[in-house]
This record gives structure tokens, C-alpha cells and sequence, in this order.
């Protein structure tokens, strides 16, 4: 049980923490801070949160638990912001897509403070943003990951382990590299491909009769591509070495497809299609799977 928790950046990520340790009894009172007046007032209307804080270090006086939901270029500025009360009693966590640039950012502004500091990355978001989407069932079934560094105290690594599996989360722990590594792959590359891909549809000369045809393949395949921009911007950027890397192993696999159609070899077309459709067959989120190249 935490006495109180203390959330910056009241909106989809934070809210819903806040109402899912809600839910689950395990915390007494929740105190908020966003940038916007706004944001925390209707926050505050939902039951999100039960106080509204002035600034970040106000949320984070007296809180035993805080969550840091800020766009990841954010980090070191409320890091800064609050470092006078990053105390070894109190779990402090974030919510970033990546992982190795919050480290950097938390070793460079907290130093010897750091062992208060659990990175976390819950797998779990809507289309949508804002503290109006936050549900408390967001991040039931789904998977978080806690990077843990050497100088992190073992007592609040279980904390944060015990707070997200009340929530319903399996959680998971890995290096920030081996995060950022297998987030590239899994997460970002998509929603680079998603941006591009629809970009060379809708700017082509027909680009417009062309999306007025299309159905449901398209719709989920381009579906990330509405993601918000700022957001996507900034994990992108922080993660350029491990997002090009895996540009590149696409870009092969592509060249590989293409290789096949302009030599006219339609057998060969048809196996790599069939290894591809079948590995994709048995592949179900959150079972580790080997690829049939791998097996």
C-alpha cells in the first residue's frame, strides 16, 4: 500500500496508473501535475486524482510512489525539476517507449540518486491520448518492461514489481540496451513503415481515388500512422541507431521480395511468402517465439 502517489503528466499513461492502483486498493490519495490547468482540472473531475498540484516537485512532496508520464525528450527538464526530493524511500518510475536516453538523462541529473529510480515501459496505449481516454483496465493483461540499473535499490525494484502485477501486468526485466534493441524491431521500425507507407499512397497523383478503395488490410496496416507526432518524433530520434538498424534489415528483406518478382521467379516468391505467412500463423503476443530460420 502507498500512502500517495504522486503522477506528472496527467494524461493517458499517468491517469490510467493512477486509476488502476485505485482499483486495486494500493494507493490512499493521488496528487497530479500537468502543464495544463485544464488537464488537471478535468483529471480531478474524473476521480483520477484527488489533489491538484502547482508543479512537479509539489506532486512529488510527500508521495511515496511517483510516475513520470512526460514525452521522453521531457525527461531531463522534470528530472531537474524534482531531483531536491528524489529520496530513497520514495519508488520513482517512468513510462518512456525508450529507455537507454532516460538513463543517460537520470544518471546526468540525479547522479548518487539514482538507485530511487526504476525505468518501466508498460506495452499498452490507445490511438487516442489525453487524460479523457484514461481507464484503469488499460494495462490488464499486457506486459511491462523494468530496466534496472546496478545501482537501483532491490526493495524498490520489487515495489515496482509488486504495483504493476496488482495491476494485471506480467512484468518483464532486460537491459535499457536490450530494450531499445528489441523495441526498435517490434514497435518503432512499424511505425516508421506506417508513416512512410501511407505517405507514398496518399501523395501520389491518384493518391486520393486510390484511399477512397481501400478496405480493411489497409485500415489496420496503417492504422499507427495517426499516432501523435511529437511523440513519435521524439522516440524515433532517441533511438536513431537501433530504428536505422532495423530500417536496413527491412530494407533487405524487402530487396529480397523484390529480387524475386523482377527475376519472374514465382516459385521462390511463393516459399518466401509461405515460411513468412507460416511463422506468422503461430506467432501470438506475449509467446516467445523462434522464427522457422532460427528453429
Amino acid at each position: 500500500m502507498f500512502n500517495q502517489l504522486g503522477v506528472i503528466g496527467c494524461g493517458l499513461m499517468g491517469g490510467s496508473f493512477a486509476l488502476a492502483l485505485k482499483k486495486a486498493g494500493l494507493v490512499k490519495r493521488v496528487v497530479g501535475y500537468s502543464k495544463s490547468p485544464s488537464t488537471t482540472e478535468t483529471a480531478k473531475r474524473m476521480g483520477v486524482i484527488d489533489v491538484a498540484a502547482e508543479s512537479a516537485l509539489l506532486a512529488v512532496s510527500g508521495s511515496d510512489i511517483v510516475l513520470i508520464s512526460v514525452p521522453v525528450s521531457a525527461t531531463e527538464p522534470t528530472l531537474k525539476a524534482i531531483r531536491h526530493l528524489v529520496t530513497p524511500g520514495t519508488l520513482f518510475m517512468d513510462v518512456g517507449s525508450t529507455k537507454v536516453d532516460v538513463v543517460e538523462a537520470a544518471r546526468r541529473v540525479l547522479g548518487d540518486k539514482m538507485a530511487s529510480f526504476v525505468p518501466a515501459h508498460p506495452i499498452a496505449g490507445k490511438e487516442s491520448g489525453g487524460i479523457q481516454h484514461a481507464e484503469a483496465g488499460l494495462y490488464q493483461g499486457r506486459q511491462v518492461i523494468l530496466t534496472p540499473l546496478p545501482e537501483t535499490l532491490p526493495t524498490l525494484v520489487q515495489r515496482a514489481t509488486d504495483a504493476w502485477s496488482a495491476m494485471g501486468t506480467q512484468v518483464l526485466k532486460m537491459t535499457p540496451e536490450n530494450h531499445d534493441a528489441a523495441f526498435a524491431a517490434v514497435s518503432h521500425l512499424p511505425h516508421l513503415l506506417a508513416f512512410a507507407y501511407y505517405q507514398s499512397v496518399a501523395r501520389q497523383p491518384a493518391g486520393r481515388d486510390f484511399l477512397s478503395l481501400a478496405g480493411p488490410g489497409f485500415r489496420d496496416f496503417t492504422r499507427i500512422a495517426a499516432s501523435e507526432p511529437t511523440v513519435w518524433r521524439d522516440i524515433l530520434m532517441a533511438n536513431r541507431a537501433e530504428v536505422l538498424k532495423q530500417s536496413r534489415a527491412f530494407r533487405k528483406a524487402l530487396d529480397r521480395l523484390e529480387t524475386l518478382i523482377v527475376s519472374g521467379n514465382a516459385s521462390g516468391l511463393e516459399e518466401m511468402i509461405r515460411q513468412v505467412s507460416e511463422d506468422r500463423s503461430q506467432w501470438q503476443m506475449g509467446q516467445l517465439t523462434a522464427p522457422r530460420s532460427q528453429r
